[in-house]
C-alpha cells in the first residue's frame, strides 16, 4: 500500500479472501496538493488502522465528486461521486468493536475500501467521461476543481 503510494488496501486486492482492509493517509501524501485542494477535499492525515468486517451504517445524502484512483487499476483515475460523510462499524485487529464517523477524503477512502470487499471497483461508480490516465490527469485536470472538469466535459448531475 505504501510503495505506489496508496491510502488503502483491501485483502481481496492481494488475493486474500477476507473482509479486511488497511487504511492510512500520511501527511507526506498531501505535499503535492495546495491548501485549497486539501480544504476542498476535506483531506487530513489518517493514522494507520485495520478494519475487519466493516459496514457503512449511515451515509450523508450530500455527494462530493473528485478524481479517484486505485492500486487495482494502476495508471488511471476518474471522477467518482461518494457520500461526504459516513458512519462505519467494524472490528479492529484486536477484534474490538469500533465505530468511526468520517467526513471528506477519509469517508471516500472508507467507501472505496468497503466497495472492494463487495467486489466493486471505482470504475463501477465513476463518471465514465472523466476516465483518464494519470499522465493526462497531471497534465490537464490536476489543478482544476472537479466542478470545472465536469463543466468542461459538460457533465451534470
Amino acid at each position: 500500500m505504501r510503495h505506489p503510494p496508496g491510502v488503502g488496501l483491501a485483502a481481496p486486492q492481494v488475493g486474500v479472501s477476507l473482509q479486511l482492509a488497511v487504511i492510512e493517509d500520511r501527511e507526506e501524501y498531501h505535499k503535492k496538493l495546495t491548501a485549497e485542494q486539501l480544504s476542498e477535499r476535506q483531506r487530513r492525515p489518517v493514522p494507520f488502522h485495520v478494519i475487519i468486517n466493516p459496514r457503512i451504517v449511515s451515509a450523508s445524502s450530500c455527494k462530493l465528486e473528485f478524481f479517484e484512483g486505485c492500486l487495482s487499476v494502476a495508471g488511471y483515475s476518474a471522477i467518482v461521486p461518494r457520500a461526504q460523510a459516513v458512519t462505519v462499524e467494524y472490528r479492529n485487529e484486536f477484534a474490538e468493536a469500533k465505530t468511526v464517523d468520517a467526513v471528506g477524503w477519509y469517508a471516500r477512502i472508507l467507501q472505496h475500501e468497503i466497495d472492494h470487499l463487495a467486489g466493486i471497483l471505482y470504475v463501477d461508480r465513476m463518471k465514465a467521461r472523466t476516465f483518464t490516465t494519470l499522465e493526462n490527469l497531471e497534465r490537464v485536470w490536476k489543478d482544476l476543481p472537479a466542478s470545472e472538469v465536469q463543466a468542461r466535459l459538460k457533465l451534470r448531475g
